[in-house]
């Protein structure tokens, strides 16, 4: 475990206590302790109730001590507005934008027909909730937006999330790539062109090809931001917790790796 980045949320925690007003000895950890719970908790999926025994607490001071780690490790991930902002200084380098289903227990929450699951999503045959993300062309996530449904479109959550600020920063210059879910998005999302009906592929125009292939070419790198992120933490590959916290635990996530790289 990477020692600076357990003394930078030791920091950030400490700093959280005292906002708080918590006495010094009232906690059962250390701010240090807590830090390292919670970063075994991210890197290694590791169960509460196993983390818990280790540390000599109780399972609900467990789960009040992931939850805070998570609060306060969302509250440092980037701001969509500060990540448009600095794209407008590299207007050459286009954004990509995704969405990903995060897995999650099955929630039994009914759906606004009150025929299905609000958390389960048609298009992945599974439970969990919808994160829109940007990265750069680099595959590097830059934002991650709240949490929607699973059975919330990608396009729906986007304009929920994305599409208000987004849409002036590319008045500015900023270029977004997104795959066909986004279709319709407005201008300045760059999304692949859709072949005629009837129209054979070796018939279909030349330019629309040579378009969707450069579009997939230079999406499909920024769209491992998210295998990045899953690879790393392996907490979000599947939430035991309530998938309405799935949001926040993506954006802590995003946010330790940012610290892990300001201390390499």
């Amino acid at each position: 475990m990477d020692q600076a980045t357990v003394w930078h949320l030791s920091a950030l925690l400490n700093a959280e206590r005292r906002r708080r007003g918590t006495r010094t000895g009232t906690r059962s950890l250390t701010c240090y302790k807590q830090a390292v719970l919670i970063l075994r908790w991210f890197r290694d999926d590791t169960a509460i109730e196993a983390l818990a025994r280790d540390n000599h607490i109780s399972r609900a001071t467990g789960y009040r001590y992931i939850d805070e780690g998570v609060d306060v490790l969302a509250d440092q991930a980037p701001d969509l507005y500060e990540v448009l902002e600095h794209a407008r200084l590299v207007p050459q380098d286009p954004l990509i934008l995704d969405g990903k289903l995060f897995p999650s227990d099955r929630s039994a929450e009914p759906g606004p027909t009150g025929k299905s699951d609000l958390w389960y999503s048609g298009h992945k045959h599974r439970h969990g909730g919808n994160i829109q993300f940007l990265s750069d062309a680099r595959g590097e996530p830059l934002w991650v937006s709240e949490v929607e449904p699973g059975s919330t479109a990608d396009i729906t959550a986007a304009r929920l999330h994305v599409f208000p600020l987004l849409h002036k920063a590319m008045a500015g210059g900023v270029v977004t790539l997104a795959d066909s879910g986004y279709e319709g998005a407005g201008v300045g999302v760059r999304t692949p062109i859709k072949r005629p009906p009837q129209v054979d592929e070796h018939r279909w125009h030349v330019d629309d090809r040579a378009h969707n292939r450069l579009l997939r070419g230079l999406r499909c790198i920024g769209e491992r931001a998210m295998a990045v992120l899953t690879g790393r933490w392996r907490v979000l590959r599947h939430t035991t917790m309530s998938p309405s916290k799935i949001g926040s635990i993506v954006q802590a996530a995003l946010a330790l790796t940012n610290i892990e790289k300001q201390n390499r």
